[in-house]
């Protein structure tokens, strides 16, 4: 019988952090401890090499392949430079996702002003257009 999940915790997994300092960024599992907490580094996001509960990780579906068990900061660098995983991640719809959110949150009142009538105007001429093609 195949199973359902598709992403599982294992050394090498890509994960996206949830809370703490590190929020939005993202990270590698190292080690597994236990069935609550992993070792995590990420030495080109910037996270520093820690325990972090699963509970405030999220899976992405990125995998460093060979990585062996408990590799250090160093190894574990060489492996995210040589499999492009940072840029994987920043040309992903999850990661453009998470940026535009981001860039909407820091928007001041005008700029939101302005983004509420460029959607107006993108709704009337998507409306018109449809309108158009249903009388060809």
């Amino acid at each position: 019988m195949p199973s359902t999940f598709k992403r599982f915790v294992e050394v090498g997994r890509v994960v996206l952090l949830k809370s703490g300092p590190s929020a939005g960024k993202i990270a590698v599992i190292a080690e597994i401890i236990d069935h609550n907490r992993a070792i995590i580094d990420g030495p080109t996001t910037s996270v520093p090499r820690q325990s972090y509960p699963y509970r405030h990780l999220t899976l992405t579906p990125l995998v460093l392949g060979k990585l062996p068990r408990a590799a250090g900061t160093g190894v574990v660098r060489k492996q995210l430079e040589a499999d492009g995983i940072v840029e994987k991640w920043e040309k992903s719809s999850w990661a453009k996702k998470l940026a535009s959110v981001e860039q909407r949150r820091t928007l001041n009142d005008f700029q939101r002003f302005g983004v509420m009538l460029a959607k107006k105007q993108r709704r009337d001429r998507v409306r018109k257009s449809v309108v158009a093609a249903k009388k060809a």
